[in-house]
């Protein structure tokens, strides 16, 4: 992109006090710690999703057995992520799990994320050149980015690598052995990421000016993803006898009715999801950036888009929930901010007639506004979530490794917490490390059949998920916590299985 020259804006190329990355780390880290703090003072720390607890266990069992398990002695594909569960593992061995390092990780790859795309902007936006890095600022203060920051999953880490191979791609790198490395890699943190190699080949084809040497970089970005993806497949074959994680099958299995729904509503119900929060004020951003790049044939930025824009139709295809404040499209979130600051940026420094400073102040100030009351909203909500985990989930979990017997087989839906802190093989319910269930996931009488088949002495669930199997049953635990109940739901219960 280009722009004006920078003299009708002096006070862009005055020399900063302080670096980019010191500015942003500090930004970073009172964003995370304050998100933190929030659920310390609401109820007590922790992660605003159980699913954060599989990968701690996962972690656990890797750094003290050497093990990819969830039930000790049995290697399961219940772990997405197995590169973040990995990195996870490194915090039970400088004794740092499972807060601490998990907290320290998340608000890295935020740093990073609000780093790259500082650095970005800087390059695709000349004129800006600022005293403060208000474009990475706006990245570490995003409440969905802060929110993931400290959740405890691979959400944020998967961010950052998208995020790295589109800028690689937007900024006209030609190291396609590296960029092929990158996506490889990042299949080891969500399968999706395969998907990278779209606007990859994309540019390739379009920017390369002959055809051999087209087929040269086609063969180098092959040769860099091939390797890892190779092995991501041979290790989900020698850990769970598929190539893809159980995650794969059993959530498509789980929602399926979901796709019952219109696509159109299914697809704008995710691209709803980058819009609740200062993305809504930086959407004309999107559209300037869109219209320069068609002008200027910059067919990075256009792949980019496309990418983005295919990336919400496939989870509205195979995948369309939007619980949780959009999780698995939080990923993509970074690379429509950029977009959105880009064209917001290039469209400010402009210059305009004597009252043109009227819009840009104006846009300005409200993504401002928007901004803080979102983080701030965001806050709330993420010691609300922790809140619901820790009430139901963790305390749960402690009673039943207090209260059943040794030896016990416990079936249940949300095993993470279950799994971390409880001492007893686990059923799962929803298919993750107990694949033979996914085929009757919502079949509540062949689980019944299933659950009696196994020996299960102890279902753990929420009442309403499963009404036929809690028929009849009386609760022998139940948390009565406040949290829940007051969001609409119902408390954690635990039952004798079959009933007595």
């Amino acid at each position: 992109m280009t722009t004006t020259s920078s003299s009708s804006i002096p006070h862009l190329n005055q020399k900063r006090k302080w670096p980019v990355w010191l500015i942003l780390a500090l930004i970073v880290f009172f964003s995370v710690g304050s998100y933190v703090l929030a659920s310390r003072i609401m109820y007590r720390a922790g992660f605003p999703l159980d699913d954060a607890w599989i990968h701690q266990t996962y972690a656990r069992n890797l750094a003290l057995s050497g093990e990819w398990a969830f039930n000790p002695g049995k290697p399961s594909g219940g772990s997405t992520a197995p590169l973040w569960s990995a990195l996870l593992a490194i915090g039970f061995l400088v004794k740092l799990a499972p807060y601490a390092w998990t907290y320290l990780l998340g608000a890295l790859a935020l740093w990073a994320i609000s780093l790259l795309g500082e650095n970005m902007l800087q390059k695709l936006v000349p004129d800006y050149h600022p005293r403060f890095p208000w474009a990475g600022a706006l990245l570490a203060l995003e409440w969905h980015l802060v929110w993931a920051a400290a959740s405890g999953m691979e959400t944020l880490l998967y961010a950052l690598l998208l995020t790295a191979v589109l800028v690689l791609i937007i900024s006209g790198s030609q190291k396609y052995f590296g960029i092929g490395l990158f996506i490889g890699l990042t299949v080891w943190v969500r399968p999706d990421g395969i998907t990278l190699l779209g606007p990859a080949v994309l540019v390739i084809l379009l920017c390369q000016p002959s055809w051999s040497k087209r087929l040269r970089s086609l063969l180098n970005i092959g040769l860099g993803f091939g390797s890892p993806f190779a092995l991501y497949l041979l290790f989900n074959l020698i850990v769970s006898g598929h190539p893809w994680p159980n995650t794969f099958y059993a959530k498509q299995a789980e929602y399926a009715s979901y796709l019952n729904l219109p696509f159109l509503e299914r697809l704008g119900s995710e691209a709803l999801q980058p819009l609740i929060g200062a993305g809504v004020v930086l959407l004309p951003g999107v559209v300037i950036t869109i219209l320069n790049a068609v002008r200027r044939r910059n067919w990075g930025i256009l792949a980019a888009t496309a990418w983005l824009v295919g990336f919400l139709m496939l989870y509205a295809w195979l995948l369309p929930v939007t619980y949780q404040h959009g999780r698995y499209v939080i990923p993509v979130m970074p690379v429509y901010f950029l977009l959105g600051l880009a064209g917001f940026l290039e469209f400010i420094m402009k210059r305009l007639s004597r009252l043109g400073w009227i819009i840009p102040t104006f846009w300005k100030l409200t993504i401002g506004v928007i901004l803080v009351v979102f983080w701030g909203r965001g806050a709330f909500a993420y010691a609300q979530d922790v809140a619901v985990i820790e009430s139901e989930m963790v305390d749960t979990a402690r009673w039943v490794s207090v209260h059943a017997p040794p030896g016990a087989l416990v079936a249940a839906h949300d095993i993470g917490a279950l799994g971390y802190f409880g001492k007893h093989e686990l059923v799962d319910l929803a298919g993750l490390i107990s694949p033979e269930v996914i085929p009757f996931l919502r079949n509540e009488d062949q689980i019944a059949a299933y659950l009696t088949k196994r020996g299960v002495n102890y279902l753990v669930t929420f009442p309403d998920w499963y009404p036929s199997l809690t028929a009849g049953l009386s609760p022998i635990f139940s948390t009565n916590a406040s949290f829940a109940p007051a969001l609409g739901a119902t408390n954690m219960a635990v039952y004798r299985w079959p009933a007595p």
